[in-house]
C-alpha cells in the first residue's frame, strides 16, 4: 500500500492495519516510524555543536521564579502569528513554574527578531526539507551539552527533528497540536503528508497539548488517543481594567488580525463589507498583517477593485503592536473558514474589550460564547456574516454587557498564565514529577 493511501485512511478516520502492525508488533524494526519515533510510553487514552552566527542570545534577568528545568522548543520560525505567539508566551511565562525556554529554528524566518521574549536563546538551523533530519544530530548535541530535559515540538516538521532527538538522548518528547493538521491547508496532499509525519512521533510522545477541546476530537478520529493527551487552552496576557465603551460617532471601524491566506477567510470579510456598504451602513475595515504569498496578495487586491470597496479599506501590513491596532477598532472580525485552533488575535481582542465577530471553527466557540461574550456564525456564508454585524452595528445587541462578559472570561480562563500553568503540568507528567511533593519518579 502507498503511503499516501495509508495516511489518507488515518485521516479519514479508518486506521489501516499495515501501519498500525508495522508500529505495534515489532517495536524495534528498522520501519520509519520507529527510526523516528522517541522511546517515550505510548500514548494512552485521557482528557487535560552550536553555531555562534546562528544563535540569538540574551542573558537571564532573573526576573520570576528561579528556571530549574530546560526545555527545548523546536519550531518552523518563519512566521510570526498565533502560534508563534503563543510560543513567545510561553518562553516569557514558563519561568514562574521553573521551567526555561529555549528554541531551534528550522526554517529560514523571522521570528528571532519579532519575539517579546529577549530570555531565550534563538538557534535557526533551517532544514533542507520537510524531510531533512540531518539537522537532528546538531539538535542532540545542543541538547546534551546544554542540559535540556525535555523536547518539545510544534510543528509537524518539527516532530520528525524532536522525534529523532528523543530517541537519541531518551528524552520526554511533548508535542503541541495548534490545528488540525489532516485539514489546516488548501493542499490536501500537504495534509496528508504532515498529517502523517505528526502521527508517526505523536503514537509514541510522553505528551500531548492540544489548544482546543476540538483538537482533541480530532485526535480521536486519528486513533490518538489516552492520558498522555490533554487541553491546554491558548491563552494572552490581560493588559488592565476594562476601559468605557465610546459609541462610534458615525464610522464603525471593524479590523482584522491575521497571516493572511486562503483559509482565513478575507474573501468573506469583503464580500460582508459590500454587503454593509449596499445597505447603508458606515463601516471602514483594517486588515492587520502580513500575506502569506504576493499571489494571495494580488487575489484580494483584485476582489477590492471589482467590489468597489477599496476607499474603506486599510491594509496595515505587519505590527508588533496588536494592542494598538486593537484600539483602533470597534468591532473585530475574525471569518476564518477552517484550521484553527483557538486564535489569539480573537483572544487579544476579548483582552482589550472589542467587540468579537467570528465563525464557529474548532475551538472559537470554547472561548466565544454567542450572544454573551460576542457573535458566532458560520464559516463562509458573507450574508450571515453581514447581518451579524449590522444586528450589532444596530443596536441589538448589550454591548457594554457583551464586553465585559469578554474581557472577564480572557482573563479568567484564558490568559498566558494559565497558558503557562497547563503546559508545566504537561511537562511535570511527561518528567514523571509530582509537584505537589516535589518528588520524581
Amino acid at each position: 500500500m502507498k503511503l499516501a493511501e495509508q495516511v489518507e485512511s488515518r485521516i479519514e478516520g479508518r486506521p489501516d492495519a499495515h501501519l498500525r502492525t508495522a508500529a505495534s508488533t515489532n517495536p524495534d524494526s528498522g520501519s520509519l516510524v520507529n527510526d523516528l519515533a522517541p522511546r517515550c510510553p505510548d500514548t494512552r487514552t485521557t482528557t487535560a555543536m552550536p553555531d555562534a552566527n546562528a544563535e540569538h542570545h540574551a542573558p537571564h534577568t532573573g526576573s520570576g521564579a528561579v528556571a530549574t528545568t530546560k526545555v527545548l522548543h523546536l519550531i518552523n520560525g518563519e512566521n510570526y502569528s498565533g502560534a508563534e505567539r503563543v510560543q513567545d508566551l510561553l518562553a516569557e511565562s514558563l519561568g514562574e513554574f521553573g521551567y526555561h525556554v529555549d528554541f531551534v529554528c528550522l526554517r529560514p524566518g523571522v521570528f528571532a527578531e519579532r519575539r517579546t521574549a529577549r530570555d531565550a536563546t534563538v538557534h535557526e538551523w533551517p532544514m533542507k526539507s520537510r524531510f531533512d533530519l540531518s539537522v537532528a544530530d546538531r539538535v542532540t548535541t545542543l541538547v546534551r551539552e546544554g542540559g535540556y530535559e525535555v523536547i518539545h515540538t510544534h510543528t509537524p516538521r518539527a516532530a520528525l527533528v524532536g522525534g529523532r532527538v528523543a530517541k537519541n538522548t531518551g528524552l520526554p518528547l511533548v508535542h503541541h497540536l495548534h490545528s488540525p493538521t489532516a485539514r489546516d491547508t488548501e493542499s490536501r496532499m500537504r495534509n496528508v503528508l504532515n498529517a502523517s509525519a505528526e502521527w508517526m512521533v505523536m503514537r509514541r510522545a510522553a505528551q500531548i497539548i492540544c489548544v482546543s477541546g476540538s483538537l482533541v476530537r480530532y485526535l480521536d478520529t486519528q486513533r490518538i488517543r489516552g492520558s498522555a493527551v490533554s487541553v491546554v487552552h491558548n491563552g494572552v496576557p490581560t493588559p488592565g481594567d476594562l476601559s468605557p465603551w465610546k459609541q462610534p460617532a458615525s464610522e464603525w471601524v471593524l479590523g482584522t488580525v491575521a497571516l493572511f491566506r486562503p483559509r482565513k477567510g478575507l474573501e468573506v470579510l469583503l464580500h460582508a463589507m459590500k454587503r454593509l456598504k449596499d445597505a447603508g451602513s458606515r463601516v471602514r475595515l483594517r486588515a492587520v498583517g502580513e500575506f502569506e504569498t504576493t499571489e494571495y496578495r494580488d487575489t484580494i487586491m483584485r476582489i477590492v477593485a471589482q467590489l468597489g470597496i477599496g476607499d474603506q479599506i486599510d491594509f496595515v501590513g505587519f505590527t508588533k503592536d496588536v494592542a494598538g491596532e486593537l484600539a483602533r477598532m470597534d468591532v473585530f472580525v475574525f471569518p476564518s473558514l477552517f484550521g484553527e485552533g483557538l486564535p489569539m488575535a480573537m483572544l487579544e481582542a476579548m483582552a482589550a474589550g472589542v467587540l468579537v465577530v467570528a465563525t464557529a471553527v474548532e475551538g472559537i466557540p470554547e472561548a466565544l460564547r454567542s450572544g454573551q461574550d460576542g457573535v458566532v456564525v458560520a464559516p463562509g456564508d458573507d450574508a450571515a456574516l453581514a447581518r451579524a454585524l449590522s444586528q450589532l452595528l444596530g443596536g441589538s445587541f448589550s454591548i457594554e454587557r457583551m464586553r465585559r462578559s469578554a474581557y472577564e472570561r480572557q482573563r479568567d480562563q484564558f490568559s498566558n498564565v494559565s497558558m503557562a500553568r497547563g503546559v508545566s503540568r504537561a511537562y511535570d507528567r511527561a518528567l514523571g514529577r509530582d509537584r505537589s511533593s516535589g518528588t520524581t519518579r
